[in-house]
């Protein structure tokens, strides 16, 4: 099953995608939140009330020119992977990694599927992500193993972790090059967690700017699996219902190309994640 998140009145709304086109949870089921992380949080049965607006044959809108939103707009907590990827360690001329580089974003960078990244002021060295993003549907309490994990995956969508690398080197804490505004793509589908393999291992992941393959990877590529990474993070914190982890990138970003490659205005970055979707972000200039 997939959801999005839309925009109605400048809101975000959740919808159920059927085929081309998207249905108002809401609007279909009163019952249920307009929000994808209050619904979650609720406990609400997302996939019986999907259906139910399905069988009900609600009313529909195409999913194809509808503003969206950032899937989850205001995420609990987003916890981001850096060096995941065996390749892409060593291209950064790092080994792999004993424990999971682990950092933050705040809700304020994300922007949706078609929104424009925009490349800041106070720099030009803006270099793009193609990233899994995983959606935790239910508290995942203190000390859950690795064979339990994902049973508290709601499901799977794609990430553009667009990175201020300047910014990012400044500090040995990446979180102040990460967080500028309009830099996480994020969207433009969630897809259920039942419809994808354990993990959503073994899906092809590819990040492409104005149409040309920079990153070319599969997700069993990763150094630590979406169970892992959760019964590691499940050892210091409580992940919620509507908090996100983002699984880190392959090989290939702009940073690590001779010469470099740095995203500018006019540009178009695509991540494109086998079984789930495909995310699109336009390129800007921050504006004056």
């Amino acid at each position: 099953m997939k959801f999005t998140t839309y925009l109605r009145d400048g809101a975000p709304r959740l919808a159920v995608v059927d085929g081309a086109d998207l249905i108002d949870l809401n609007d279909a089921q009163p019952q249920v939140p307009a929000d994808l992380r209050a619904a979650l949080k609720a406990g609400v049965d997302l996939h019986a009330a999907a259906n139910a607006a399905l069988a009900a044959k609600a009313a529909r809108q195409p999913l194809a020119g509808t503003a969206l939103a950032p899937l989850v707009p205001e995420p609990g907590k987003t916890v981001c992977l850096g060096l995941n990827y065996f390749d892409h360690a060593k291209e950064g001329g790092r080994e792999k990694p004993d424990y999971p580089w682990f950092f933050y974003r705040g809700s304020s960078s994300l922007i949706a599927h078609g929104d424009a990244g925009v490349v800041p002021r106070v720099s030009g060295k803006f270099d793009y992500e193609a990233e899994l993003a995983v959606v935790i549907g239910r508290k995942v309490p203190r000390h859950t193993t690795q064979a339990d994990a994902l049973a508290h995956v709601f499901g799977y969508s794609c990430f553009n972790d667009m990175s201020v690398r300047d910014y990012q080197k400044r500090t040995p804490q990446w979180t102040i090059g990460k967080n500028f505004d309009g830099t996480g793509g994020f969207g433009p589908v969630l897809v259920t967690a039942d419809e994808l393999p354990p993990g959503a291992a073994g899906l092809k992941i590819q990040g492409r700017l104005n149409g040309q393959v920079m990153q070319d990877a599969n997700t069993s590529d990763m150094i630590f699996s979406v169970a892992e990474t959760i019964a590691l993070l499940a050892e210091v914190l409580t992940l919620e219902a509507g908090d996100v982890i983002v699984m880190g990138t392959p090989a290939g970003v702009g940073q690590a190309r001779t010469p470099p490659v740095w995203m500018k205005a006019g540009d178009t970055f695509e991540v494109e994640i086998e079984r789930i979707g495909t995310l699109v972000n336009p390129i800007v200039n921050e504006r004056a």
